[in-house]
């Protein structure tokens, strides 16, 4: 576990530093398009359900969704102050989606039997995310599985994918994973 946050701590200081003049970018188009605050900030719950603050680009404004932030949900690029809430513990880069109280009294997740997905620190990325599930319990499922199956060598693959779709955008970097799962499992 502590192999996995010193990744996390080198992760997001250098994906801080590697993202710097895009995240520059965004706060300009976002303070040109209509001014302060720049982020969004809302309460989720972390490993053991701990509550913490989690930071976003703000991507909307009187409930709709700006021009700008159009563009940073479409790419994923309205997540990038997250690495802060990775550098202080709060998040890691790979795991389950970080969800509200909300959501898990919506989702029906708040029973004792759902606490496995909560033994890990939620992620900037993670299985569900990059699959693209919407779906509870297709979600439930893919979170369950991380957290049983979690390696090294899947969050790479993660972080990979998820690195994919942000320079492709999400429905086209899903739709090229796509093809070539397929690929693979015809190949056999």
């Amino acid at each position: 576990m502590r192999f996995k946050r010193l990744l996390d701590v080198a992760g997001a200081a250098g994906g801080l530093l590697f993202f710097l003049p895009a995240m520059t970018l965004v706060s300009l188009a976002i303070l040109l398009e209509d001014g302060l605050p720049l982020f969004f900030r809302q309460e989720r719950l972390g490993e053991e359900r701990r509550p913490f603050t989690i930071l976003k680009f703000r991507s909307m404004r009187d409930g709709r969704i700006t021009r700008v932030g159009r563009i940073l949900r479409g790419t994923g690029l309205d997540e990038l102050p997250q690495f802060i809430n990775v550098l202080r513990g709060e998040m890691s880069a790979v795991g389950p989606r970080p969800l509200t109280e909300a959501d898990i009294a919506r989702l029906g997740w708040s029973a004792p039997c759902f606490d496995d997905r909560w033994r890990v620190p939620p992620g900037l990325t993670g299985l569900a995310q990059v699959i693209g599930s919407r779906a509870s319990r297709a979600s439930l499922f893919l979170d369950r599985q991380y957290v049983a199956r979690q390696s090294v060598w899947l969050d790479v693959q993660l972080i990979a994918a998820s690195f994919a779709i942000n320079a492709l955008g999400k429905q086209r970097a899903r739709a090229l994973l796509n093809r070539r799962a397929r690929n693979r499992r015809s190949a056999f």
